[in-house]
């Protein structure tokens, strides 16, 4: 009985499991497009000739896709001179294959139904390959692989693959490359001050730098006391307030002005980050709000400003020595959760490496870190302000302005990010330089400080995509907030 049991048991079991795939719905969408060209366009936004199953059914989408974008036509006659004649399928030759798919093809409205059941079978097979390759490494790990490395690498495959239907990487074609290329150029077009990047919210820091370019590493450093933090909360509130959700052809929401924050705020607590920019955005100095000086028409200020702060998509992670590896998977379940357009973190010095590498030595570990932010800012395709310090060796110089040589552990630094920014405020050097009232040297000093009082330049010191140069803003100590220094030809006219 058992034997006959097991003989049924082995009869019932398939010999091998095929990919999932719909060869007769590749059939269908290709007659489609062979019949009517314009059904291409049904589908092009998201099939790709590596979506198919059957290789020969890659070749055709792929010559007929290149003909259909060149403005030719793609029909049975004019693709079979650019497919291997001497092929068969079955008993047909190729060119007698074309025109049994044309003979039998679907109607034109059917075609983005077929075209989404291909994609969705060929994201099915991506996924069996991402999950072997899990189960075949965690059975024979490699000893320089640990666990959450493992956990890792597969939380980027499969982040890649619902991003972008790739989770490999691997070439795309250079004709890909020109039309996001394009688009960018007419989003800029279309967007708000004409931006191929988005907006600081800064006019002239705006102008400089064409805002922030998506993939970009942008380094915003400063000594302490120079206002980094901010400038980088200015920052970030002025994207989360401009915040205009668009919505697209999938369903999904892109930001067609401002954008989702991600704050990784290493230093300060939430708490009192939300303390700082409520202070920036009422106008009532943090000191007064922590001790409770403020007035009844102050804390109506208060509860007006939060309750519009609630509203805007500014997400706050205060964990204290974060690892790269944690910050990105962070980072990479906060964009599918909620949308992700501009990353935050205060500071780099303030993270962790890999605990191999910061056995070594800090220089190494800093530059581990600021690899993995390029490359997470590169697959996430979104801007990563990271804030640094600066080495004490800006204050043994008569001159204060940073230089890229300050960076602390700069090598690595300079080296991976794409736009480098020094915040700089000579009011801050000459305060501690008073000298005694009445003397020349004070009415000198007096002159300078007059000059330079209220007002901070930031040094655009590199910057991959435009010039470097400087910009100046005005700085309000008490709110601890930057905005647009007002120019001489908008002042009002002045009567002597």
């Amino acid at each position: 009985m058992a034997e006959a049991i097991r003989k049924i048991g082995v009869a019932e079991q398939p010999l091998y499991r095929e990919a999932p795939n719909n060869i007769e719905a590749e059939q269908a969408l290709l007659g489609a497009i062979l019949v009517n060209n314009d059904a291409f366009y049904r589908v092009s936004d998201f099939l790709k000739s590596a979506h198919f199953y059957e290789p020969l059914h890659r070749k055709i989408f792929e010559v007929a896709a290149e003909l259909i974008r060149m403005g030719k036509m793609a029909n049975p006659v004019t693709l079979k001179t650019f497919l291997p004649a001497d092929e068969k399928v079955g008993d047909m030759t190729v060119a007698h294959y074309l025109a049994r798919l044309a003979a039998e093809a679907v109607t034109i409205i059917n075609a983005a139904d077929y075209g989404r059941a291909v994609y969705d079978l060929a994201t099915r097979r991506a996924l069996i390959t991402v999950g072997e390759d899990m189960v075949n490494i965690a059975y024979d790990a490699p000893v320089d692989m640990s666990p959450s490395e493992q956990i890792e690498d597969a939380e980027r495959r499969l982040f890649e693959l619902a991003e972008t239907g790739r989770y490999d990487g691997g070439f795309e074609s250079f004709t890909d490359a020109v039309k996001l290329a394009v688009d960018m150029a007419n989003a800029a077009f279309m967007r708000d001050g004409h931006l191929s990047g988005i907006s600081t919210g800064l006019r002239d820091l705006d102008k400089r730098m064409g805002g922030l370019q998506p993939s970009d590493l942008i380094v915003l450093a400063g000594r302490p006391g120079m206002g980094k933090t901010s400038l980088v909360t200015n920052i970030a509130f002025n994207i989360a307030h401009a915040y205009e959700p668009a919505q697209q052809a999938d369903g999904s929401f892109k930001a067609a002005n401002g954008g989702v924050i991600g704050f990784f705020s290493l230093e300060m607590s939430s708490e009192q980050l939300a303390t700082r920019i409520i202070s920036e955005q009422t106008e009532i100095p943090s000191s007064k709000i922590r001790r409770g000086e403020i007035t009844e028409f102050d804390f109506e200020k208060l509860v007006a400003c939060s309750q519009t702060m609630q509203k805007i998509p500014l997400f706050i992670d205060s964990t204290g020595g974060i690892s790269i590896a944690q910050l990105a998977a962070r980072a990479r379940r906060l964009k599918r959760q909620r949308g992700l357009d501009v990353i935050v973190i205060d500071y780099i010095q303030l993270m962790q490496g890999s605990s191999a590498k910061s056995s070594q030595n800090r220089v190494q570990e800093i530059t581990e870190i600021t690899t993995g932010l390029k490359a997470l800012a590169k697959e996430l395709g979104v801007p990563i302000i990271a804030l640094s310090q600066l080495s004490r060796q800006v204050e043994s110089r008569d001159d204060k302005r940073p230089q890229l040589s300050d960076l602390r552990e700069s090598g690595s630094i300079e080296q991976d990010a794409d736009v480098v920014i020094f915040v700089y405020r000579e009011e801050y050097y000459l305060k501690n330089k008073e000298p005694k009232p009445g003397t020349e040297e004070y009415f000198k000093w007096e002159a300078e400080m007059n000059e330079a009082r209220g007002k901070a330049e930031v040094i655009i010191a590199k910057q991959r995509h435009g010039p470097t140069g400087t910009v100046s803003l005005a700085f309000t100590g008490e709110f601890t907030r930057f905005s647009d220094l007002a120019e001489e030809h908008h002042l009002p006219e002045r009567y002597e």
